[in-house]
């Protein structure tokens, strides 16, 4: 499978959002990343609900939401209905995560799990058959524009073995400091699934970024 690419919409222009969605649409991306926090779990707080609304309205792509908050369990129904396909938790926020994960999967969306940066890849060995995909944090959560934390790169290799050796069929998603500089590594290490915020919506040609990251 050829990797896939998912700008993150927290590096986008929210005063003017509509432009951004469509200039994703009409790119050669494949999902868009959302990045919901709660100021809680993360020092940040980004969007909630009514904008994931408001982007699926104008979205043709899947929409690839990753929550940064305690307690997840209690909104999952909630990010369904906003139109979330793809819902993302942190490991580090559920208490029961085999029961967070059916829970996901029960409501017709694909469960993801992410690991911190701090978080290792072997706590996920009794859960990764049921997970659809799992998310690499290369920065620590909370702010885009961070520096990448090179060990990302051994966590996906370590991650891909464990996936080969479970029979999974879990996409390995990267999410911090993507760029140019080390998209191919990480899609060689084994990343299934790039996501870039600012090196995308802080480029000159942002369709041309996209492209990049494509094609490699």
């Amino acid at each position: 499978m050829a990797h896939l690419v998912s700008p993150s919409l927290l590096s986008a222009d929210f005063g003017n959002l509509q432009h951004d969605i469509e200039m994703v649409n009409n790119s050669e991306a494949d999902w868009f990343h959302l990045d919901v926090m709660d100021g809680i779990f993360v020092p940040n707080i980004s969007y909630g609900i009514p904008v994931i609304k408001a982007v699926k309205k104008h979205a043709k792509k899947p929409l690839d939401v990753h929550l940064m908050i305690v307690d997840p369990d209690r909104y999952i129904d909630d990010f369904q209905k906003a139109g979330a396909d793809i819902l993302t938790v942190h490991y580090e926020t559920c208490n029961h995560l085999h029961r967070t994960v059916q829970n996901i999967r029960s409501k017709g969306m694909k469960a993801g799990v992410s690991l911190n940066p701090h978080t290792p890849v072997h706590l996920l060995k009794d859960i990764i058959t049921d997970l659809d995909l799992v998310l690499i944090m290369s920065v620590n959560p909370g702010f885009g524009g961070q520096k990448f934390i090179p060990n990302a790169i051994e966590k996906i290799k370590e991650l891909k073995q464990l996936i080969l050796k479970k029979e999974s069929n879990a996409l390995i998603e990267v999410d911090g400091g993507v760029d140019h500089t080390n998209a191919k590594i990480l899609v060689d290490a084994g990343c299934d699934v790039l996501v870039a915020g600012s090196y995308i919506f802080g480029a000159k040609d942002q369709m041309k970024a996209i492209k990049g990251l494509k094609s490699l």
